[in-house]
Parts: C-alpha cells; structure tokens; sequence
C-alpha cells in the first residue's frame, strides 16, 4: 500500500492531514465524544475534523449483516443492472439493492432505474443515483470494509449528516465534515458544520489521506499550514 503524504498544497496553500487512530467503532458510540477522547488535546482552532461516512453510519447502528437482509424480486432483478464500479460493490449486488429500496422506496428506485436506463441509451450515466438520491449512493456492500464484523455488512449512508458534523464541531471547538473519499480520487462532503468550503476540503481529501485497508483511522484533521519562504512564489521580475 502507498503511504500517504501528510501534506498537500490546494492552490499554493499547503494543508497537514493528521490521520487519527482509535479502537474499531461500535454501533452507539458517541462521534463527537470519540474525537474528544481521541484528538481533543491536537485539535486547534481553525482546524476541519473530517469524519468517514461509514463510521458514521456504523455509529448511528447502521451496518446490517448481510445475512439478515431479506432480498425481495424487485432487488433480484434491477442488481445486474447496475454497472460495475472499481472502488466497490455499490448497488451491484442482491442485497445493496434491497438496502436501496428500503431505504428511498420502491416506486423511486423503478423511476430511477428507468430514468437511468434511457439516459444509457443516450450515452449518459449517473441518472439512476441522480434521481435514487445519496442515501443509495452511499450504501457500501458486504465485504469492502476489511474490519471485522463489518466486513459481512451491508453499510448505509448515516442519518442527518450536517447534524451529526455541527455537532462534533461544537463539541470540540473546531468545524466538522463527514466525507465519503476513495482510493480511485473520489471525495465528497456529505455533511458539515457551518461555514466549511465543502469542494476546498473535498479537493485536499482527493488523495484519500485515512486510507481504505486496515489502518483504523476513522476520522482526521485538516490544519491549513503558514506558507514558507521556499514555498512562496518567486515575485515577478
């Protein structure tokens, strides 16, 4: 596995990633509380505490075992459907797709599917989630987590995810985002505290800094650094 840099540069300003390391996240804990107890003592004004949206959603007991999942015909016959992805499963399985339709509906998922099926007709993707919406984007599928016992859980998007960052935020004296990021460039800011650039922060995750193996980082700190002399531009002549 590459090791992440600590540092990135986003428009000739340079920001530290500091990955936080904690025990495996338990369904109930307290988010706000486990920064706290975790990063309390490293967190500075003006830092951004970003957040793993599946540690949210195993927080908020979210996590289903994929065995206790009872798949209906809707789910057994859209699942094939749905186009392979590199960076998961996505709704490409029996048991996402009846996480999907649990959770927006059945009558939303077939207009998305038909939706998304003309729209491939055309040349067009991303119609199906545009119009499933970002709770079925966001579900994970058994065995993309490597951490035991989410590894055979079907993972949904967390509830209320601009709640649940202003929450951390305020507890520990920081703003907060929760943030679904990949090893393939995706980043994306599902939730956060007021007043957080959400495509600033997006772009200094783009690089996936927590990792998506075994690491047990589930959450982390941006701090925007002061620029130095060798990284200032030259003036021009």
């Amino acid at each position: 596995m590459a090791e992440k840099r600590p540092k990135v540069t986003i428009e000739g300003v340079p920001y530290l990633r500091l990955p936080i390391k904690t025990d495996i996240v338990r369904e109930g804990e307290d988010l706000a509380e486990l920064v706290a107890n975790h990063a309390g003592d490293q967190v500075r004004p003006g830092d951004i505490v970003f957040v793993s949206e599946s540690v949210a959603a195993i927080s908020q007991g979210r996590a289903i075992p994929e065995d206790q999942i009872r798949v209906g015909w809707l789910a057994r016959i859209l699942w094939r459907f749905v186009r392979k992805v590199p960076y998961g499963v996505g709704l490409r399985s029996p048991e996402t797709m009846q996480a999907a339709i649990d959770e927006t509906g059945r009558c939303r998922i077939l207009f998305a599917a038909l939706v998304g099926a003309l729209g491939k007709l055309i040349g067009r993707r991303g119609d199906f989630y545009r119009i499933a919406g970002m709770q079925a984007a966001l579900i994970d599928g058994a065995h993309t987590s490597p951490i035991e016992p989410y590894d055979r859980c079907v993972i949904k998007g967390p509830l209320e995810p601009d709640k649940l960052a202003r929450e951390i935020g305020e507890r520990n004296g920081c703003q907060a985002a929760i943030v679904d990021v990949n090893d393939i460039g995706g980043s994306w800011v599902i939730g956060a505290s007021p007043d957080v650039d959400r495509k600033l922060v997006e772009a200094i995750l783009r690089d996936n800094p927590l990792g998506q193996g075994e690491e047990q980082t589930p959450f982390g700190i941006i701090r925007e650094l002061e620029i130095t002399a060798e990284e200032r531009p030259c003036p021009c002549s």
